[in-house]
Parts: structure tokens; C-alpha cells; sequence
């Protein structure tokens, strides 16, 4: 039993807590749609809460991964916040799915599984912050900044992108990527940044 059923169960609990809601569907639903046994599913899984905090554990993991990444390769304040950005948004793309149901069934997770969440996310939301009062200290943000307040609107913008996006659309991922990145940053920018002529040169 490896990582392929793991990740076929995954895929399956996906598409029928999408369709029918997390309480709608049972483990015997899902192992009958897998070609599995319950043994097969507890292996991997010690139940279906800990398979829907799985799925939110996948892209909080993929977009925290990329974010000490960004850290670790760009000393500029504004080129750190551009490439988490860019993952940041690629993760309504890679894992949109994952996000739709989560969002739909959190309320189900219990207190240990919510807690694990509120933790990831908690380091994610303190890079933001980070990286917003590292820029207006080196002088490449707007003096005048709140950095929470920043930091959680950039937030909140970025994670409503799940509600509308749609791969279907007339804008990739990568397009839209770069919207949101021209919008913050001249929100975000200190103005003699952004008024010279190789202000598209920061871009990544």
C-alpha cells in the first residue's frame, strides 16, 4: 500500500466531499469509489477528519515551502514579497479543488486538527508581516504603512481568489499572478521607487 493509494484516496474524497458535502459522504463510500478496502483507507488515514485536514495541510504546506524559499533567495524586501505572491496565487491553480472543500467543510475538523491548521497558517500570515516591516525599514515601502493591516489585506485579497477563479477563464494563473503583484506594489512601494523609469525591473 504507498503513496499511490494515498493519494488516489485523496482525489476521490475530494470529488465526492465536492459533490456531496464532507457529512454526506462515508468511508465506505469512499473506499467502494477507490477499488479499496477500509483496511486500505485506515493505513493511510485514521479518519475522514484527518483525510479533510490532509487536504488543507497539502497547499498550506506547498505555499509556506515556497514562501522560505522566496526568504532564502532574495535579499530585497520587494523581490521576497513578489516571488511569495506568485505561489501564493499558483496555489488556487494547483490545488483548487483542495481549497473549495476546505473551505466548504472546515467546520467539520476538530480542536486538535484546527489547532495544527491555525498554526501553519499563523506562520504563513507572520512571513507577510515580516516581509512588509522588513521593507518599510530598508526604505523600499511606503513609510506610512500599518504593517498587520498590509499584510492582512494582501491576505485577504489573494484567498478570495478562490471563490472566482476559474481555469476556464481568459486570464491564466500566471496572468493574474501578475495583476495582484502590479496592484500591491504600487500600493506598497515608497513613491520614488516608483517613479523611475526601471520600476518593472524589480519585477521577478
Amino acid at each position: 500500500m504507498g503513496t499511490g493509494l494515498r493519494e488516489k484516496i485523496i482525489d476521490t474524497a475530494l470529488h465526492l466531499f465536492e459533490e456531496h458535502g464532507f457529512h454526506g459522504v462515508t468511508v465506505n463510500e469512499i473506499v467502494k469509489s477507490v477499488g479499496t478496502s477500509k483496511g486500505g483507507f485506515y493505513h493511510h488515514f485514521s479518519s475522514k477528519e484527518e483525510l479533510l485536514f490532509v487536504i488543507h495541510d497539502t497547499f498550506i504546506s506547498y505555499v509556506l515551502e515556497k514562501a522560505t524559499v522566496a526568504n532564502d533567495t532574495y535579499k530585497a524586501p520587494a523581490k521576497r514579497l513578489q516571488a511569495i505572491l506568485k505561489s501564493f496565487v499558483k496555489v488556487f491553480d494547483l490545488y483548487k479543488p483542495h481549497i473549495t472543500v476546505f473551505y466548504q467543510e472546515y467546520i467539520y475538523l476538530n480542536e486538535h486538527y484546527e489547532s495544527l491548521i491555525k498554526c501553519k497558517r499563523n506562520q504563513f500570515k507572520g512571513i507577510i508581516i515580516e516581509v512588509v516591516r522588513e521593507g518599510k525599514k530598508e526604505g523600499e515601502f511606503r513609510e506610512d504603512l500599518a504593517v498587520e493591516i498590509t499584510a492582512m489585506a494582501i491576505l485577504g485579497m489573494v484567498n478570495w481568489t478562490y471563490k472566482w477563479y476559474k481555469r476556464s477563464g481568459n486570464k491564466s494563473i500566471g496572468e493574474i499572478a501578475d495583476i495582484y503583484i502590479d496592484l500591491i506594489l504600487h500600493a506598497v512601494l515608497e513613491e520614488s521607487i516608483l517613479s523611475k523609469e526601471n520600476f518593472y525591473q524589480l519585477l521577478i
